[in-house]
């Protein structure tokens, strides 16, 4: 089961009345890092990009004539251009927005992007690390990571432990933008889909499982360790039951995932011995073959109601799903996201004190690429029709089929997906070990990044102590 761990929220700062705007920009040049030869992939591009600098020159009123003489409130349409506080006058591609560290490759038509961290940074540029974080011993582990955002969320969630996480593992550290998110770029597939060749869409859990393990191919590794955040959780785990073995460990972050509950067990009353008579095995046959009949009928009762319930539940995603596809949704997505976005990531911490500028540009971000919310409601409709066409059994029934190492991680005052659901799901799954952070909301991995290292580094020393 999803749930939404953050979403957008203030970017820039408010403008005030009357002052005009031009944009000027400074030349961006790609150039290229590494390849892989063995896998093949040598697209890959480091975008170093100088931020946008905004000159300022102010006419000092707050109104202005339009061509046919009417009076326009400038202040009122500057302010019905910004969603959650970022101006949506002027959208840009992706790559626009990159940061110097930002990667970028494409995976089935879609530009896909990353940052990769390698340990050899940490004795390059110590002064890039903590004074605790420089004196951490690598495990040496030989296990590349790839860490999996959550809704709403994007790279920029795992700035603060993946260098960190390097440094630990001795390995490489991964992690990609989720269609829909970050600055991966945006495919508008409701105007694709008339085609009889379909292609995978790109805002489906389907693509995000395969986008991991292709990351894994990416970075010439035969196994990785995944972290999942929140909803990036279920894409880890479905990576997993894809390719078990390409996944060397799992480590789950305020999973955003239901766990299933008790079945009870069927006791066997037959074969004790204690009826021993002839018509008390009678009475018993009996009675078998009456609950029989009765499981029988039942079972058949229920059959004809969820065909009844999955036709109706069909009939009701289609009928959503045409809603959708309007701009209605489209409105009303933009509308959610400038009215709560805000609101959602200080929710998400449990000292919202600490939401800082920074924090809050890095989330508000994204809103500033082209079709964003047009993306946002394609990556709902995606959600929403899994599952018209699925074989496999649920997820939660699934779980105990789990058996490489896994670390649950949730936070004691997490108010998005309760430290109780934590729980569950490492009851669900067998041999996990959980761990509970105090004073933490839904982000341990940004609000106690040391707390964070810690556990994670107790638990690869736990799994993997054996390996060098």
């Amino acid at each position: 089961m999803s749930v939404a761990a953050t979403v957008f929220q203030y970017h820039f700062q408010h403008i005030p009345n009357g002052i005009a705007i031009s944009r000027n920009t400074r030349s961006r040049q790609p150039y290229n890092v590494f390849s892989h030869p063995s896998s093949g992939h040598r697209n890959l591009t480091l975008a170093t990009t100088v931020p946008h600098a905004f000159s300022l020159s102010g006419s000092g009123a707050g109104a202005q004539y339009s061509s046919a003489g009417e009076l326009v409130d400038t202040g009122r349409n500057e302010r019905k251009k910004r969603i959650a506080g970022v101006d949506q006058d002027e959208l840009l591609d992706p790559k626009h927005l990159a940061d110097p560290d930002s990667c970028f490759c494409e995976f089935q038509g879609v530009e896909i992007h990353h940052k990769l961290y390698e340990p050899e940074s940490r004795s390059s540029d110590n002064s890039l690390y903590g004074q605790h974080e420089a004196q951490t011993p690598s495990l040496e582990l030989g296990l590349p990571m790839i860490l999996l955002h959550g809704f709403g969320a994007s790279v920029f969630s795992w700035n603060k432990v993946m260098k960190r996480l390097a440094s630990l593992t001795g390995s490489k550290v991964l992690a990609f933008d989720r269609p829909a998110f970050g600055l991966t770029s945006r495919h508008n597939t409701f105007e694709t889909q008339s085609s009889d060749a379909k292609p995978l869409n790109p805002y489906s859990m389907a693509f995000s499982v395969l986008a991991t393990l292709y990351f894994i191919d990416f970075l010439a590794a035969q196994k990785a360790i995944l972290v999942g955040h929140s909803a990036g959780s279920l894409v880890a785990v479905d990576a997993y039951f894809e390719a078990p073995e390409r996944i060397a460990a799992l480590i789950l972050v305020a999973p955003a995932i239901l766990a299933p509950r008790a079945i009870p067990k069927v006791v066997d009353t037959k074969g004790d011995g204690s009826d021993s008579n002839d018509q008390g095995k009678l009475r018993f046959k009996l009675f078998e073959i009456l609950h029989k009949f009765i499981q029988y009928v039942t079972q058949s009762i229920i059959q004809m109601m969820k065909r009844m319930v999955d036709m109706l539940n069909s009939l009701y995603k289609k009928a959503l799903l045409s809603v959708l596809r309007s701009a209605f949704a489209v409105m009303l997505v933009r509308m959610i996201i400038d009215k709560f976005g805000v609101a959602a990531v200080r929710t998400a911490w449990y000292d919202s004190k600490k939401v800082d500028e920074h924090i809050i540009d890095g989330y508000t971000k994204p809103l500033r690429t082209k079709g964003w919310d047009k993306a946002l409601v394609e990556f709902t409709a995606a959600m929403l029709a899994k599952g018209e066409s699925e074989t496999k059994p649920p997820l939660s029934k699934r779980l105990h089929e789990i058996s490489c190492p896994v670390l649950i991680v949730t936070g004691d005052t997490d108010r998005i997906v309760p430290s109780w659901n934590a729980e569950r799901l490492s009851r669900a799954i067998p041999h996990s070990k959980l761990e509970v952070i105090k004073n933490c909301g839904h982000l341990p991995h940004e609000e106690k990044v040391d707390e964070f290292v810690r556990v994670v580094e107790k638990f690869l020393q736990r799994a993997f102590g054996g390996l060098v």
